[in-house]
């Protein structure tokens, strides 16, 4: 069952990091997704470095060994980054995350990983980042109808096809 579970984390991290990727691409130029309109806690390109920095730091450097350093200040204050260099950080989170999962036994998923206060169980880290994802991956697609008023959508929801 495990490895199951491990081969659904992957495709699930895969489809929300490409969503992700979609999302960024889908802003009309670099400033926009720097935007903050009144109300909103960050910009667009904020919650991108957040999620990067936050899985390459929990799955790459601390399931995978990737030697990730994670800087979660620079997540936060780094300003004006490119669409374009968004998208090529999305990519390294991409195949850290692929890489270490890939790489990872099934039978780790039992074994317990720190995330923040709380140590859990793998499984449930991996379920907890993946949600994590997904909950700002819904305010980045808020944030960019808000500041370019475009209500379209970028074909978030799709689930993978799985071969089983």
């Amino acid at each position: 069952m495990n490895a199951n579970l491990l081969k659904d984390f992957s495709l699930i991290f895969a489809r929300e990091l490409t969503t992700l990727r979609a999302e960024v691409l889908s802003y009309p130029d670099d400033a926009s997704i720097w935007a903050l309109p009144a109300g909103a806690p960050n910009a667009g390109g904020t919650l991108v470095l957040h999620l990067c920095g936050n899985l390459r730091h929990f799955i790459g450097a601390g399931l995978g060994a990737s030697g990730y350093v994670r800087d979660r200040d620079a997540e936060f204050s780094t300003r004006g980054t490119s669409r374009a260099e968004l998208a090529t950080l999305i990519h390294f989170a991409a195949a850290e995350v692929a890489l270490a999962l890939d790489a990872l036994p099934a039978e780790r998923l039992d074994d317990t990983i720190q995330i923040g206060p709380s140590t859990i169980p793998v499984r449930r880290g991996l379920l907890h980042l993946a949600s994590h994802l997904a909950y700002h991956i819904g305010q980045l697609d808020y944030h960019r109808r808000l500041v370019t008023g475009d209500s379209r959508g970028v074909g978030a929801m799709g689930l993978p096809p799985q071969a089983d």
